[in-house]
């Protein structure tokens, strides 16, 4: 039998918790469940722990953090994270955790936007942010994974145990999607049941300045896993510009003769420049990423090999 762990990260869910863990205990009994308390103001870790639940305190704040411990800490088959805000049921997140126990899958998504999320959730900016997030994130890396940012995950031990967690906060949902897109990890995804808070539990997200952490997190990993994209982006983008500037000046000069406009002439020769320089970048570190990858295949492979003995 696999050896399961659900991971719950958890700040102020005393109105939730007791029944996340209720319904975990009672649709996958064997599994052990840990709340990872995110230095609670409330009772969410008395709670979680009268319920059942193993129960660690992580003192360093952010989503991420909790995630980077319990990645560290825990050692498992199959691991099942969800909120514990009680907004996926725990039938629904069994069903994602077999496509991760039946070797189907290296990441497992609970998809909740081809389901109930946008009848149930009823706040206009956040369902327009996972649109947009996963058009991005799709467009980037031609993929079509359904939802990006849920909370309701299935991994096998392979991927928790060589992910580099570098997000604090709640952005880790993006790191972990885009990092399983590029390093070629088998994802499956199947539409599960999603259900608003209930009344008198708040969010703890802010829709703008986490929306933009998110934003600036794919812009970062988009750089770092696609550095010749990125930069051959900015690249072409600069020698619009200089052509732009440059194309008046060399008809000018066919025209009289002469230069008129030498100022206009060496900004464009520098944006030249610029561009060519901003290729050249995206050159050299595609070619570190793609040693970096290698490393990163051979390491995976001795730490299979080392598992196996």
């Amino acid at each position: 039998m696999s050896k399961i762990a659900v991971l719950i990260p958890c700040y102020n869910e005393e109105l939730t918790i007791k029944s996340v863990v209720e319904d975990f205990k009672n649709v996958i009994p064997e599994a052990k469940i840990y709340v990872y308390d995110n230095n609670s103001k409330d009772n969410t870790a008395k709670i979680a722990k009268e319920a059942g639940a193993i129960v660690v305190p992580e003192y360093r704040q952010g989503k991420g953090n909790v995630v980077r411990s319990m990645f560290r800490d825990i050692d498992a088959d199959c691991y099942i994270m969800v909120d514990g805000d009680d907004t996926y049921p725990a039938a629904d997140s069994y069903e994602v955790a077999k496509f991760v126990l039946e070797g189907k899958a290296d990441m497992a998504i609970g998809d909740r936007l081809s389901s109930t999320y946008f009848e149930e959730n009823k706040r206009p900016f956040h369902n327009f942010g996972n649109k947009m997030v996963r058009g991005l994130i799709n467009s980037m890396f031609k993929s079509d994974v359904k939802d990006i940012m849920t909370g309701c995950r299935a991994f096998n031990k392979r991927f928790v145990k060589s992910f580099p967690v570098l997000s604090k906060g709640f952005e880790i949902e993006t790191e972990m999607s885009i990092h399983a897109l590029d390093k070629g990890f088998l994802i499956r995804e199947i539409p599960i049941a999603y259900r608003d808070r209930p009344e008198g539990s708040e969010s703890k997200l802010n829709t703008f300045s986490d929306g933009f952490r998110v934003l600036r997190t794919i812009l970062k990993l988009f750089k770092d896993y696609k550095p010749l994209s990125f930069f051959g982006i900015i690249s072409t983008l600069v020698l619009l510009l200089s052509g732009v500037m440059f194309i008046p000046v060399l008809t000018a000069y066919f025209r009289t003769g002469l230069v008129a406009k030498f100022p206009t002439l060496i900004v464009a020769v520098g944006l030249l420049i610029t561009s060519l320089l901003s290729l050249a970048c995206g050159l050299i570190l595609d070619t570190v990423k793609k040693h970096s990858d290698q490393f990163y295949e051979i390491a995976i492979n001795m730490m299979e090999s080392e598992s196996s003995k």
